[in-house]
């Protein structure tokens, strides 16, 4: 199970903002699309951070409602902590776990192709231990 198998079944859309646009905009953009993090991209259109929900409420706890107002870049998370597609679902958890992050952008050659939740994992392992119980199942009523 790799992350290109979550990537297949979910789509390979990632939600980007510039590092210059103000976090009231990014956080717009987070409750418009239903999701939790976007990529941050500089001016050369490189990937600079990401921008999430939590970084979001970190900001508002400094800031207060003057936070709406900056610039991404002062609130990103940065460096990026990335994944790529052949990576395992299992090995993708353990990043996220070890840098207590919900959202890994999945980065093959160089190249943003994707981005993964938590929840978008665990839901894919749900999944298969699903389809192995009916598996299972089958098996045990025919031999029955």
């Amino acid at each position: 199970m790799s992350i290109s198998d979550v990537l297949h079944g979910k789509g390979h859309q990632v939600a980007k903002v510039r590092t210059t646009d103000s976090v009231e905009s990014a956080v717009r953009k987070l409750s418009e699309q239903h999701i939790g993090a976007v990529v941050v991209e500089d001016q050369w259109m490189h990937d600079a951070g990401i921008f999430s929900e939590r970084d979001f409420l970190h900001a508002v706890a400094e800031k207060g409602a003057k936070a709406l107002a900056l610039p991404v870049k002062d609130v990103m998370s940065a460096p990026l902590v990335t994944c790529k597609s052949t990576d395992r679902v299992e090995t993708a958890m353990a990043t996220m776990t070890a840098a207590k992050i919900r959202h890994l952008p999945v980065v093959d050659n160089g190249q943003l192709v994707g981005i993964v939740s938590i929840g978008d994992l665990v839901k894919y392992r749900l999944d298969q231990k699903d389809l192995e119980a009916s598996v299972l199942l089958d098996i045990a009523r025919l031999h029955a």
